[in-house]
This record gives structure tokens, sequence and C-alpha cells, in this order.
């Protein structure tokens, strides 16, 4: 009986590990077959539907028998005959230090101005606590596309707009935020350590190399100078300017100079200081709206790389191999 069990245990493992491989092969293929055609998806969520049968569901489960089955007959054929001439699309931009969402962000507004009309609206849920200049610069211009488009774009933060986000978020027609959501920081920080006093204490010499004045005028290993300090406080002081310059753009009655000091603010404070137009959460402001428009979220999922996911169904499959040995053993 036990010989009998070990061939049976054997049988058991070897299908395991070849449907593993056949599923590891299959999936390859499909995904190198998908590779070539895209690097991602662009995935839509009928937001308006979503929130229409909640509220419905609800109202009845709190009827009784006989007027339900009267309720959800009015429901098919409400679904059936709806059709709401105007659009409301949602984005959702979480920023990180380096804004790499950008490239998610650049798909969802092409999808966006292939489709809408000037009847439709934009509503950017906005995340973030800013980061470098030229990635919070390339995704503030790609919510102006929208605004060259003709298009009504509205700026929900929830939590955070700071220095970049805030720089993306003034772009917006209407920007609204949470009573508590960190709002401004409207200005330029860089900060940089510098080794040449433990280099020259351990005798280690640095070389440095430039063709141009101010080619390098802060650095992390040679000497710094007053003259390099000064270069590299007024780079900053250009770009402050610009990032002020935008925002007065974008928000002509705001007192800039009185805001533009790089504090921050929470929703209310913003509100009063004119860096938002309204005090609300972006749930609250869609069940307001859903109403009158279709609401239709759009989310481009960059595909992650063939290898990252090979790795990942690799370690599924050994944890699964790994659970049935040590079961097949207990059981013996």
């Amino acid at each position: 009986m036990d010989f009998v069990a070990d061939i049976g245990s054997f049988l058991l493992k070897a299908a395991i590990i070849v449907v593993a491989i056949g599923f590891i092969v299959g999936l390859l293929a499909q995904a190198a077959q998908k590779q070539k055609k895209s690097k991602g998806d662009l995935q839509v969520t009928h937001l308006s539907k979503e929130l229409n049968e909640l509220s419905e569901q609800l109202k009845i489960e709190l009827m009784d028998k006989k007027a339900q089955k009267k309720a959800l007959k009015a429901l098919k054929k409400k679904k059936a005959t709806e059709n709401k001439e105007k659009r409301l699309f949602v984005i959702d931009f979480k920023g990180s230090m380096d804004a790499k969402e950008v490239d998610s962000l650049r798909h969802e507004v092409n999808a966006i101005l292939n489709l809408a009309t000037e009847k439709d609206e934009v509503l950017v849920r906005l995340e973030s606590g800013g980061g470098v200049v030229n990635g919070y610069g390339l995704a503030a211009a790609q919510l102006q596309r929208l605004r060259e488009q003709k298009l009504t774009v509205n700026v929900a933060i929830d939590k955070v707009a700071a220095s970049g986000g805030y720089m993306m978020a003034c772009v917006g027609h209407n920007l609204m935020a949470a009573p508590f959501a960190f709002i401004g920081s409207i200005g330029v920080v860089a900060q940089i350590p510098n080794f040449h006093r433990f280099l020259k204490k351990h005798n280690v010499d640095f070389e440095q190399l430039t063709a141009g004045e101010y080619k390098r005028t802060l650095t992390l290993f040679g000497e710094n100078t007053d003259e390099g300090r000064r270069k590299f406080k007024q780079d900053l002081e250009a770009i402050h300017r610009q990032f002020k310059g935008f925002v007065q753009e974008n928000r002509a009655k705001l007192d800039i100079d009185k805001v533009a000091t790089g504090e921050v603010w929470s929703g209310q404070e913003a509100k009063e200081l004119g860096l938002i137009d309204e005090v609300t959460t972006s749930d609250a402001w869609l069940m307001k709206q859903h109403k009158g428009f279709d609401v239709l979220q759009l989310q481009y999922v960059i595909r992650k790389p063939l290898s990252e996911r090979f790795a990942k169904g690799m370690s599924v499959i050994i944890h699964t191999l790994k659970t049935s040995l040590t079961r097949s053993d207990v059981s013996q």
C-alpha cells in the first residue's frame, strides 16, 4: 500500500509540473504576442452605472417583495432607454517624485482628445506632493492640452497637491479640495551633500573637468565656491519665477506674491486664499454630477516586462509545488 501511495504521489507531482510548464509556455506565447502590439492597456470603467446601481440596490432592498419586482422591471426599462449626451471622463494621477506616471497620463489624455466633444468634461483626481520640475512641467502641459481642446477641466484634491502637484492642479477651470488636504508649496528646493572635507581628510583627490563657466555650479565631491552657490541660487530663483508666472496665468485673480512663499495650507485655508474654488471631496462632487453625465473612468495600465511577469508566475508555481510536497510528506 505504501508503494502504491508513493506512485500516486509521484504521478500527482509530475502532473503538476507538466501542467505548470504548459501554463508557463502558454503564458509566454500569449504575452509575447501582446507585447508586440502595445506597451499597455486602456481600461474603462462605467462609474455612472456603478453609482446608479448601488443607490438603486439599496432602495430595492428596503422594499417588500411585491414592490421589489416592480422596481426591478422599471430599472431594466430605465437602463434600456437611458442615453446621456454629455460624458465626464475621470482620470487619476497619483504622482511620485520623478513623475513617471506622466506616461500613463499622456495616453489617457490622448484617448480623451480623440473622442471628446465640447459638451464633455474631465475630472482629474490628483494626489501629489511634487517632485522634479521637468516631470511635473510635462504633466501640467498634458492637462493644458485638454483646455486647448475647449474641454472643461475639473481637478479634485482629496489628500495633497503641493509644489509640482499644485502646478498641475492650477490648470483646472474648477479646482476643489477636501477640507484637510494639503495645498500650495509654490516654491523650489534643491539640496545636495558635499563630501569634500571627508575626502581631503583621507587624502583622496577629486578631479572634475568642465567646458563652460557654469557647466557645474555645486558638486558632491569638489570644493564648492561662493560663486557656484550664487549661480545655483540664481537658477532656483529663475525656476521659481517661471513657476509663479505659470500659476498666475492659470489663476489670474490670485495674489501670487502672497501665496508663492513655499508654504502649505489646508483646503479650507486654500479656499480663503484663492488657491482653490471649492471645499469638497471628489466623491461628493461626483455624486452631484453623475446624474447629468455618463461618467467614464479611464486608466492606462502599463504592462509589466515579460521577464517580471515570468518571474512572478514562476514564484507562484514554485510556492504551489512546495505546498504540495509538504502536504504529501505529512500525509505519508
